[in-house]
């Protein structure tokens, strides 16, 4: 009851105010350094990436100047006939050669046909499917007629029969 009835000087009532005051300014403080902190490592990081970024833009700059500065020799020997700067072949591989290039231009006539079996290839099963249901019906059609050739045998051996009598 003395505690209850025991009211607290206004004195020490503001001081704790105060100090609470005082805590929350310190943590403020603290989460405001904290994000200074990490805004100075993001700029450092953006300066980073875009120094690279730089570093290759300018590699590529380089290459591209180098191609400019040589785009009239680029040119000449785009122009330029490479068989005239192959290396010679001894005579003992010239046979060989030969065949090489029978071979090569016969492959070449050939490949349009070698495509078209190419592209074909994912079409073979239902090729398989039509050939079987053509199959069946041929089948079908040769019993027809081995029936109809028997029909006109018998026919025939009639025929025979009445013009004999």
């Amino acid at each position: 009851t003395l505690d209850l009835t025991c009211n607290k000087a206004p004195c020490f009532v503001k001081f704790s105010e105060m100090e609470k005051m005082a805590n929350i300014q310190a943590e403020i403080n603290e989460v405001h350094s904290t994000l200074e902190y990490l805004a100075i490592i993001l700029s450092t990081l953006q300066f980073y990436f875009i120094g690279k970024k730089c570093e290759i833009l300018q590699d590529m700059n380089r290459h591209l100047e180098a191609v400019l500065k040589e785009k009239r020799g680029l040119r000449k020997m785009l122009i330029k006939p490479r068989c005239q700067e192959s290396l010679p072949i001894e005579a003992t591989f010239h046979k060989y050669v030969v065949e090489l290039l029978t071979e090569a231009v016969t492959f070449i006539e050939k490949l349009e046909s070698h495509l078209q079996t190419l592209r074909s290839i994912p079409q073979i099963p239902n090729m398989m499917k039509n050939m079987d249901t053509a199959l069946a019906k041929t089948e079908l059609l040769v019993m027809e007629l081995e029936e109809v050739a028997e029909q006109i045998l018998k026919w025939r051996e009639l025929q025979k029969e009445v013009y004999s009598d």
